[in-house]
């Protein structure tokens, strides 16, 4: 390590991503990529760019991006925040909206980057535990004498609350800015988005990753209030305001433009994961209720270690968290039905 590394960077724990081989021919089902490819209409769109267009800086406003976005949800593009993935837009919400010292809150069980970025940026983070069926315990929430971020369905553990009940969440927090990380809202949730006209304390975050199956390309955005989305472009415009490459501008213009596609592939993720679910229940697995592209599991004769290795040992990867209370669960991403059933056929016997 630098002799020169600040103390805080130093003492940090930094986030640990999925597991990406290279080679060996495994079925990769530890990072909840989309099994399929991305729309055709993605393909077009960068087959026909034009070759000399990548020596131009792109737009910096994204502008024919954000109108892409604001069409699909009926917004108005000053709504719209765009990242190089949703951990950007995250990030930038935390420099554009927290000083340091400030209070924020989120689960003890949850996506990894918002302890990180609470270490990073020199904030008071409070874990709030789950409940003890791995729910968000939603009035621990209420009331509360800081800023939340709240995964709805959360990771990694594929639960979910209505958007009437993380309504209450933000009315009874006025005073706070509550950010909500929709990255798996596509899977049979219903999101938030329909609320930042009612609520300037509302911060909805979602992926091109999981549902629109552009995890190569990094691509996320914020839909708020122009107030907040206006202190967001601050913070970009002061750290790096060529953030969206052209290529990825154009896959994701293009993304939100086929409709039909994106509804037909996360249709086939929820009936696949619905199947499969159901599968490792009548082989005596414990299944949390997922309304994500990934199911959390546990087997009643393996432990997760065990079961993870086991796996691994059969070219089947799968994300296994070695933390307290979850220790024995696999999170398991949803492929095709082929990469399901090959999992199902590797398992040992329960």
């Amino acid at each position: 390590m630098s002799r020169f590394i600040s103390k805080r960077i130093q003492e940090m724990s930094v986030y640990v991503p999925g597991e990406q081989p290279q080679g060996g021919n495994f079925i990769k089902l530890n990072t909840n990529e989309n099994p399929y490819p991305p729309s055709p209409m993605v393909t077009a769109a960068l087959r026909e760019m034009p070759a000399d267009k990548p020596k131009l800086y792109p737009d910096p406003s994204c502008m024919a991006l954000k109108r892409a976005i604001a069409e699909f949800y009926k917004l108005d593009a000053k709504e719209v925040f765009v990242g190089n993935g949703s951990d950007e837009v995250l990030s930038s919400a935390f420099r554009a909206f927290f000083d340091e010292g400030d209070k924020v809150y989120f689960a003890d069980i949850t996506y990894g980057f918002y302890k990180v970025y609470s270490s990073l940026y020199g904030l008071q983070a409070t874990e709030i535990p789950l409940a003890t069926d791995f729910h968000i315990e939603l009035s621990d929430y209420m009331g509360l004498d800081g800023h939340m971020l709240i995964a709805n369905p959360n990771a990694p553990t594929g639960l979910y609350h209505t958007r009437q009940e993380m309504e209450a969440v933000i009315q009874a927090n006025p005073d706070r800015l509550v950010i909500i990380d929709e990255a798996y809202i596509d899977f049979g949730g219903e999101s938030c988005i329909p609320l930042i006209r009612k609520y300037d304390n509302l911060l909805v975050v979602q992926t091109f990753s999981k549902s629109r199956a552009l995890a190569g390309m990094r691509l996320g955005f914020g839909i708020g209030s122009p107030a907040l989305v206006e202190a967001l472009e601050k913070v970009k415009f002061s750290m790096n305001p060529y953030n969206i490459n052209q290529m990825t501008m154009a896959a994701g213009i293009a993304s939100m433009q086929d409709r039909g596609y994106f509804e037909e592939t996360t249709r086939k993720i929820v009936a696949t994961r619905e199947r499969f679910s159901a599968e490792l229940q009548a082989r005596g697995f414990t299944v949390l209720p997922s309304r994500t592209n990934f199911v959390f599991a546990k087997s009643q004769t393996l432990s997760g270690r065990e079961l993870y290795e086991y796996l691994k040992d059969r070219k089947i990867l799968v994300r296994h968290f070695d933390v307290p209370r979850i220790s024995e669960y696999l999170r398991i991403s949803i492929g095709t039905d082929q990469e399901m059933d090959a999992l199902l056929a590797a398992l040992p016997q329960e």
